[in-house]
């Protein structure tokens, strides 16, 4: 894999782990690399847009749980296998 591609990968994966040093760290580099503003911009939208979706996953995941409590008084999670036991 070339540099180029490591570094968007590294940007976008910053991004969507809401790691403002990470960032910045890759950021200096793939200047160092010349890679162009608007290409980082778009490296970033699209990680963005992956962190909204996953978190938009998120909110109804917990919804879901919250409404489906009755196993939680239990001591048992809803999925019904022994992940929380």
């Amino acid at each position: 894999m070339d540099e180029y591609t490591e570094m968007f990968i590294a940007l976008g994966a910053a991004t969507a782990a809401n790691c403002g040093p990470c960032f910045e760290h890759y950021f200096s580099k793939a200047k160092k690399l010349g890679i162009d503003k608007g290409d980082i911009q778009k490296s970033v939208d699209i990680a963005a847009k992956v962190r909204g979706g996953s978190h938009m996953v998120m909110k109804v995941t917990i919804q879901k749980i919250m409404k489906n409590d009755s196993c939680l008084s239990e001591n048992r999670c809803s999925c019904a296998s022994s992940c929380c036991d």
